[in-house]
């Protein structure tokens, strides 16, 4: 305290007497926390993929050896996710998702979507499919599976996705909507666009659920389609409703039955009405509904239609809830598209592998491969092969026996030993080698049924008759397709191994030099040498284009007698005004980067160095014409007093001499003085190296009189 009272201050120590903070802790300041550009492409990165926002921070943190490491907290990280996300949805969450989509259409000119807004300028209505579903639907939309069960998102908007069946028996997307209500002038909506996108074309058979305003909506759009109830939907309705059957073991089995396997109509009623009585559910509402509508459903009365053997078969679990959406009703539009881009590649994926799989595997039987189920191993795909070996099996198990003849015509019963019940009456037809069942397996389903192969194989038929060959099942039924675009490859596609093969090296690399400070420099200033040099070789080429593409233009549009006259003159003097500053340039380039190559190390920088000399060799000078050789002696003895002074140029003057120079003495001059100057005393080197420094002087006096 000064005389006036007050406090002043008359020291000041700089030291602290104590830690500023503990060392285990130094990553948390927030001056050591930062999310650098790099590290942002590899969260958007990771984003796009679909990993969740702490995964992709778990990956980041492993990757760099701990959280310390990291250069940022976790919570930084999800800050930063977030920032993203709100980012996407700038403007609202239905433009950005509409943004999106014109950019698709920019990238895929039969892209096609459609929207609707209400009254108050919100989505009410959004429908898209990209190009290959377009396809995909020429050849497979014969099966329309159309459910409406999902309610994925914030605004608890109806997603729709329209879903087919492709040749493998795996799903396929034929597009994807959101509509805002389930009311028939939407339905309408929808399905008139997806008609629309698809040049008119209508399904044979669409399953649904049972839901009334679908049902009309598709007797509007669809009049000439099958309306038919999706089998999965009913047993999962049945289990809902009357839970107390879950628990009984024998109740599942009895209506599956019911569902699938009742061949004819007096086979469905007998049971239908047993499993009523046997339960107790005569009188009760929902299955009485359920057997009005049973012409929608049962197998034994929908046989007039084709339905892939949806309706026949357990696989009908398969064409539902099959998407896989990790969505929420927390998830925005713009995520859910991101989500449903993800399920399709992971689709088409799929569907590649098993496309590969079917061109070089042959499907192993426990049959013999012969005859019909040799033919069926040639032309179906994997999936369905296993189909008709199964109905193939059932045909050893049967009898035939013929009821009468008529001309060509011969009538069989069909039926599997010890099941008369089971018995179908085939028709079989010699000349044109015609075969049909009462049961009408190849109608609804597209592969012969176990009663024709019993028939074909009782008359000696080794080959399936070609009109029984549906060709959506085929191998080859989208190679149309295949072919297509394989001639629309995009450009950069043939880019992309070298691309991801020079990152995992690049990758690998800095793996292994992080820990060491001194390798650390040595990959960043190689990485700034790399740049600059790379932005060079552009700047060159662009350049050089440009000047190619101008002079084509100037002598297509000049005149003959003005190019004949006026060129030699003018180009003799352009050439040396516009060429000789780069000469200059190049040359000095060519120099340093021979002073900068640093033997394995740099070995990159000989590279360089060989495409200056390229450039520095083609200039012309010298009223248009190419350097003469007496300057070619002049570089090659530059190069050659470099290499024999320093010995960290040899691999670059080697490389020159071999590639450019005639002389075989100048070749072994700087291998010799190379070798010499390793592998000997310092005098052999010494004296190679006064040899090389005499002939550059010589040749330098040479160039210069």
């Amino acid at each position: 305290m000064n005389s006036e009272g007050r406090y002043e201050v008359v020291n000041h120590v700089i030291m602290h007497n104590h830690d500023l903070t503990r060392s285990q802790w130094h990553y948390l300041h927030r001056s050591e926390r930062q999310i650098t550009e790099e590290k942002r492409e590899a969260i958007e990165t990771m984003q796009k993929s679909g990993l969740s926002s702490t995964a992709s921070f778990n990956y980041m943190a492993i990757e760099a050896g701990g959280e310390e490491n990291l250069g940022h907290s976790k919570k930084d990280h999800l800050n930063y996710c977030t920032r993203l996300k709100m980012k996407q949805i700038e403007g609202g969450d239905a433009q950005a998702v509409t943004d999106i989509m014109y950019l698709e259409l920019e990238g895929d000119p039969n892209f096609f979507f459609r929207f609707r807004l209400d009254e108050k300028g919100k989505l009410r209505s959004l429908f898209w499919r990209d190009s290959m579903m377009m396809e995909d639907y020429g050849i497979f939309g014969d099966i329309v599976v159309f459910d409406t069960t999902y309610r994925t998102n914030r605004y608890n908007l109806i997603c729709a996705p329209i879903v087919g069946i492709n040749n493998h028996w795996n799903n396929c997307m034929f597009g994807c909507a959101f509509i805002g209500d389930e009311k028939i002038e939407s339905f309408v909506w929808l399905l008139q666009t997806f008609k629309k996108s698809m040049g008119g074309k209508s399904p044979i058979s669409i399953f649904t659920d049972q839901d009334a305003a679908m049902n009309n909506a598709i007797n509007q759009v669809f009049p000439d389609s099958r309306d038919r109830l999706c089998v999965w939907h009913l047993h999962q309705n049945a289990i809902t409703r009357f839970g107390a059957l879950k628990r009984d073991p024998t109740f599942k089995k009895t209506f599956n039955y019911c569902l699938y396997k009742c061949v004819t109509v007096v086979e469905f009623e007998t049971n239908w009405r047993s499993m009523l009585q046997q339960y107790e559910l005569i009188g009760e509402e929902w299955f009485t509904n359920v057997y009005d509508l049973r012409e929608k459903w049962c197998p034994a009365l929908s046989k007039d239609f084709f339905s892939a053997g949806i309706l026949s078969s357990q696989r009908s679990e398969s064409t539902n809830h099959a998407i896989g959406f990790r969505a929420n009703r927390a998830t925005s539009l713009t995520d859910f598209y991101r989500l449903f881009k993800g399920t399709i590649q992971r689709w088409r994926s799929t569907e590649k592998q098993a496309e590969f799989s079917c061109s070089k595997s042959v499907p192993s039987s426990a049959l013999p491969l012969s005859g019909l189920l040799k033919h069926a191993s040639e032309v179906y795909t994997l999936s369905l092969f296993r189909d008709f070996e199964e109905e193939f099996g059932y045909s050893i198990a049967t009898t035939a026996k013929l009821i009468w003849k008529q001309e060509n015509t011969e009538f069989y019963a069909v039926s599997i030993d010890e099941e008369p019940w089971s018995a179908q009456r085939v028709t079989y037809i010699h000349e044109s080698q015609t075969v049909s069942c009462t049961c009408k397996n190849f109608e609804a389903s597209g592969w012969l049924c176990y009663h024709c192969i019993r028939i074909l194989h009782l008359h000696s038929v080794n080959r399936i008759p070609e009109q029984y060959i549906k060709k959506r099942w085929t191998k080859s039924a989208k190679s149309s397709v295949w072919n297509k675009l394989e001639n629309e490859k995009p450009e950069e596609v043939q880019y992309t191994p070298w691309r991801q093969t020079m990152a995992r090296k690049y990758y690998n690399l800095i793996l292994k030099s992080q820990s060491n400070e001194e390798t650390r420099t040595l990959m960043e200033d190689g990485y700034a040498a790399s740049v600059s040099l790379v932005d060079e070789l552009l700047a060159s080429l662009n350049v050089s284009n440009t000047d190619d593409a101008s002079t084509t233009e100037t002598s297509a549009t000049a005149a003959p007698e003005t190019s004949a006259t006026a060129a030699p003159e003018t180009n003799a003097t352009a050439a040396y005004e516009t060429n000789s500053a780069p000469a200059g340039f190049f040359a000095v380039r060519l120099v340093g980067a021979c002073f900068f190559s640093g033997g394995p190390t740099f070995s990159g920088t000989d590279a360089s160095a060989t495409f200056l000399l390229r450039r520095f060799l083609e200039v012309k000078v010298f009223n248009g014409c190419l350097l003469p050789s007496a300057a070619l002696s002049f570089t090659s003895a530059t190069l050659l007093f470099i290499s024999a002074i320093l010995p960290s140029g040899f691999s670059f003057s080697l490389a020159f001499s071999c590639a450019i120079l005639p002389s075989g003495f100048l070749f072994s001059l700087a291998f010799s003085s190379a070798f010499f100057s390793t592998s000997f005393s310092f005098l052999a080197a010494s004296f190679f190296n006064f040899l090389s420094f005499a002939n550059f002087c010589f040749l330098l006096v040479t160039t210069c009189g």
